[in-house]
């Protein structure tokens, strides 16, 4: 039986953390913040509650999993799983709205038909099916597997783009696959939205981001009764039943190293902590940046997504009037001009006129009563802001300039606004330590979209959370707690689960 030290205690961490017990290990997870659930935050007043990171969930076969391995009790026995059928609205710049059916391919095809004329639902499904392809090609070394000391194996992109025009070339870029192989706006933005939801752009965001549409369309969009919330409170209760020992209010300075191997942990108050394994759940760019991880030279930083730069800022508003039964769960409102609104980002500003995406829960759990209504806005953002500004000064501005985008989808929105709390990147970073949010591990784009890996540099230390292998989503982050713990368990033959 090993002492295993957990920096952090988000999902990632914890996922490994419930794992590593159940295998016999002695763990302690060591929490800078009161709370559990990393970015999985919860922001309550008046009676009404909201989530503050992620909305919805994907893959829940991946906390499935976990509780299967790890207790009797199954997921459905500790949270309420909703399918969010429509899986979401998509109301375009040209006044086009279009919404789809969950988990329904030839409902999709009717339905992108019917909004967008005849042809477009059969160009998206044939774009799907190409997009399946890379998901075949890249879903067990990309998800199921440690990540490969020799990333050539996943530095090239698998998605099968089509050979067009004079020249046989093929796209490159998802924002290529959207003008090349869909053939329509609207079509493209849909593409696109499922890249800007992750930060990532579509202009240099490689083909094989098709996946990111493939796995919500094919495994479907869920929502946690009472909130995402309630199922980070699940995972950690399963870590408490397996005896997993939490230390809240415990900043980590430090991991200590004794003949070139981590031997536990330096604490910001109290003394040094013995472990015989160390396991990173915090976000590896603070841990290297903020030198918990020794260091020397910068070169010795792992790689790890290094496009990635966006954020996101969120308005929690509390409505007075009831939600109508009509209400759709998810609506993405689209930027007028997508590539305005990159150009803004990348300059370091937020956009004029962004896509915003509008949670409407029909959940009891969230409101004072039934006269009232919780929303929540989000659009992705600068991770920092250029020139002299702040997003202190930047937020509120850009939370009336999503307000007034969301309109489209909530028209009497203005009027029925009790109060509002906008959070931005800044408050990212008082809660996990980094601003920005990570995306997904993709192929393709020569390594630059993989995360660092599990296994570190470093004997006896690992990374697990949304900054390592798989990267970042809630989905990613329980399968990265599943890799390190058959690292830690089977050593380094792991090769994953089969």
């Amino acid at each position: 039986m090993a002492r295993i030290a957990v920096i952090g205690a988000g999902m990632g961490a914890m996922a490994a953390a419930a794992r590593l017990a159940v295998a016999g290990h002695r763990v302690t997870v060591y929490e800078r913040s009161a709370t559990h659930g990393g970015a999985v935050g919860r922001f309550e007043r008046d009676g009404f509650r909201f989530d503050t990171g992620p909305g919805l969930l994907h893959l829940p076969a991946v906390w499935r999993d976990l509780f299967a391995k790890t207790g009797k009790e199954p997921l459905e026995r500790c949270v309420e799983l909703v399918q969010v059928d429509p899986a979401s609205r998509h109301l375009f710049a040209d006044g086009t709205d279009a919404t789809l059916p969950n988990v329904s391919r030839a409902g999709i095809v009717s339905a992108l038909d019917t909004a967008l004329g005849a042809g477009a639902g059969e160009r998206w499904g044939e774009f799907l099916g190409r997009a399946r392809d890379a998901w075949e090609r890249s879903r067990r070394p990309l998800l199921e597997e440690p990540l490969p000391a020799d990333r050539a194996r996943v530095a090239q992109d698998p998605y099968p783009a089509l050979r067009q025009g004079l020249m046989r070339r093929t796209a490159r870029t998802l924002g290529e696959v959207g003008s090349r192989e869909l053939r329509d706006p609207r079509l493209a933005a849909l593409l696109d939205s499922h890249a800007l939801a992750y930060g990532l752009d579509p202009r240099s965001a490689p083909a094989s981001a098709a996946v990111l549409p493939y796995m919500e369309q094919t495994f479907g969009s869920w929502y946690v009764k009472g909130g995402i919330r309630a199922l980070a409170d699940a995972v950690y209760e399963r870590c408490v039943a397996r005896k997993v020992e939490f230390v809240f209010g415990a900043a980590v300075t430090e991991v200590l190293e004794k003949g070139g191997r981590a031997v536990g942990l330096g604490l910001e108050h109290d003394g040094p902590v013995e472990a015989d394994l160390v396991v990173a759940g915090a976000p590896v760019p603070a841990l290297f940046r903020d030198h918990v991880v020794p260091w020397v030279r910068q070169d010795e930083w792992p790689a790890w997504q290094s496009a990635v730069r966006t954020g996101r800022v969120t308005v929690l508003l509390a409505l007075r009037g009831a939600r109508p039964a009509e209400a759709v769960h998810r609506t993405v409102v689209h930027a007028p001009d997508s590539a305005a609104e990159w150009d803004a980002i990348a300059a370091g500003r937020p956009a004029r006129r962004p896509t915003v995406t509008v949670l409407r829960p029909d959940d009891p759990l969230l409101r004072p009563d039934d006269a009232h209504e919780t929303v929540t806005l989000t659009a992705t953002v600068p991770g920092e802001l250029g020139g002299e500004d702040s997003w202190a000064a930047a937020a509120d501005a850009f939370a009336d300039r999503m307000v007034e985008a969301a309109r489209a989808a909530v028209p009497d929105l203005r009027d029925r606004i009790l109060w509002r709390e906008v959070r931005t990147p800044a408050d990212t970073g008082r809660d996990t330590g980094v601003r920005e949010v990570p995306a997904p591990a993709l192929a393709g784009a020569r390594g630059a979209l993989l995360p660092a890996s599990n296994s570190s540099a470093t004997p006896g230390l690992y990374f697990a959370g949304g900054w390592s292998h798989p990267g970042g989503g809630l989905p990613h982050a329980g399968m990265s707690g599943a890799l390190v713990a058959g690292l830690i368990v089977e050593g380094a033959a792991f090769r994953g689960s089969r």
